[in-house]
């Protein structure tokens, strides 16, 4: 059914595709919701579910809820995704499943106690800053630009949100004014990256505030930093993950806004509007 959704998705009629997309992304809502509970849900009336069902060749949306349900019920089964070839004896369904069911346990154990109390003093070393500055290089890169995107929706009052530096290490001029009152989040994951460690051991030189995130306690940054957040960097393929590392980034910066008199909401939304006017986003066809 997921796959008969995806493939006739852009030849439906745009609320038809708002009823499809929630499907899509709440298979188990689809099993356990009552038809309007999830129209409600979706931003639907009851009556596109009923036309979503029959755009499907179904009878009504009960068959769509009970053929949902039975996926539900089988066991080993992880959803209506992994429902039918896995039967087959295609192995790529259980390599999904397990590497998601890591995924989900990594970014689970971020909340536990221990690593809570690291995100709240990594909060408020945040939310008294001057200036914000963030470092990754390589993998840690692209997670340090993620925490930039997000953080600077929380700056305001002169403060700056800076990244340092691209995928090669250069551009670090930005830190050379940095100093006391200034914090610096550096991201490095094994292999550490010498340009990281470096950096971040000179910005603590000159009185910046680090904030790690790195995979141990024990790590070359860790050990410099003034607070460290502890994620895992293991995955069950071949490289190494970075989503609990972007996980933490949101964590960190969703305590930072909690503890900050700026509306993020408000600023994100004239964001979008003004990206809007300028045609930025992709618009459905009518």
């Amino acid at each position: 059914m997921a796959e008969l959704l995806v493939e006739r998705f852009e030849n439906m009629p745009p609320q038809l595709r708002i009823a499809a997309r929630f499907v899509l992304d709440h298979p188990k809502d689809v099993a356990l919701m009552s038809m309007r509970e999830q129209a409600h849900q979706a931003g639907v009336s009851h009556s596109t579910m009923m036309r979503l069902a029959r755009w499907l060749g179904l009878e009504g949306y009960e068959d769509m809820r009970s053929l949902y349900a039975q996926a539900l019920r089988e066991p080993g089964s992880g959803g209506l995704v992994r429902q039918g070839r896995e039967q087959d004896g295609d192995p790529g369904y259980s390599t999904a499943g397990i590497v998601a069911d890591a995924l989900a346990a990594q970014i689970s154990s971020l909340g536990e106690y221990g690593n809570a109390a690291q995100f709240i003093a990594a909060a408020d070393v945040l939310g008294r800053a001057r200036n914000i500055y963030s470092l990754g290089s390589r993998s840690g890169h692209s997670v340090a630009n993620h925490f930039v995107n997000v953080m600077s929706f929380l700056a305001a009052d002169g403060r700056k949100v800076n990244l340092v530096g691209d995928m090669t290490g250069h551009g670090l001029d930005a830190l050379q004014d940095a100093g006391k009152g200034d914090v610096l989040l550096a991201i490095s994951m094994p292999p550490y990256e010498r340009t990281t460690i470096e950096v971040a051991r000179q910005s603590a030189r000159q009185g910046v505030a680090v904030i790690a995130i790195t995979d141990s306690n024990v790590s070359p940054l860790a050990r410099i930093a003034q607070e460290a957040i502890i994620v895992t960097s293991n995955s069950q393929s071949f490289f190494r993950s970075m989503a609990p590392a972007f996980a933490a980034v949101e964590i960190l910066v969703a305590l930072t806004a909690a503890r900050s008199e700026v509306n993020a909401a408000d600023r994100v939304k004239q964001s979008e509007e003004q990206l809007a006017a300028f045609g930025i986003y992709w618009k459905p066809p009518r």
